[in-house]
């Protein structure tokens, strides 16, 4: 990832992880915790792409599993979002952006839904029952709730920050190579090739046939007259 990216990423996360911890998470609302350290992930994920996304989830859940107060295993929370930052980067558009918000929504959806399934089931393997004492089916509806209702104030802030450090210098010497080609194309579509032929054509009629043809610097100045 590219230096701007790494820090812009750092930032956000740590900014995100310290309001969940002492923000969010001492509303006492019923269920689960608005997860705005998985918006964020989400929110770079849309923008770099599934590598990206990867490598931010499981650097910010690595972050969260070591930050107080966790009560859980190290590596829970990072197995979990980089699982959900590969897939939501793979609904990144070829173009980088998305056309609408529904894809966003619909992503941030399917997010909530599967992080607190994968969370649940990582903890039932290492013998965490706290997911059976609330309630799963309570946990899945309250989190989904949640995060839709905080996603429309973190996610497009986010996607915007990552956008101004997605610069892409190979992308933009395409660019300059595509506008080149364009450019070259137009001077042989605006009739180019046909000042060519009709000066190729006058320097015949006025009998300079056979100069031009000895004289390599006289064809060579009249291109660059062109």
């Amino acid at each position: 990832m590219h230096p701007n990216r790494i820090l812009l990423s750092i930032a956000l996360v740590v900014v995100a992880l310290v309001v969940q911890v002492s923000v969010l998470a001492r509303l006492q609302l019923p269920g689960a915790v608005p997860d705005l350290l998985l918006l964020t992930v989400l929110g770079l994920a849309l923008v770099y792409g599934h590598t990206g996304g990867a490598l931010v989830g499981f650097a910010a859940g690595l972050l969260a599993d070591l930050a107080p107060p966790a009560d859980h295993a190290v590596g829970r929370y990072a197995l979990v979002l980089c699982v959900v930052g590969y897939a939501a980067g793979l609904t990144r558009p070829e173009n980088g952006q998305h056309r609408s918000a529904t894809v966003p929504m619909l992503v941030v959806a399917g997010a909530a839904l599967s992080s607190t399934l994968l969370y649940a089931g990582v903890g039932a393997l290492v013998g965490d029952t706290a997911a059976r004492h609330v309630g799963l089916g309570l946990l899945l509806t309250t989190a989904t709730v949640y995060d839709l209702l905080l996603a429309p104030f973190t996610v497009p802030v986010v996607m915007a920050l990552a956008r101004r450090t997605a610069h892409d210098p190979l992308a933009d010497t395409a660019g300059s190579a595509g506008d080149g080609a364009r450019t070259y194309g137009g001077l042989l579509g605006s009739g180019g090739l046909g000042r060519l032929g009709g000066r190729a054509g006058a320097v015949r009629r006025g009998g300079l046939t056979a100069r031009v043809p000895r004289s390599g610097t006289g064809r060579i100045k009249g291109v660059k007259r062109l």
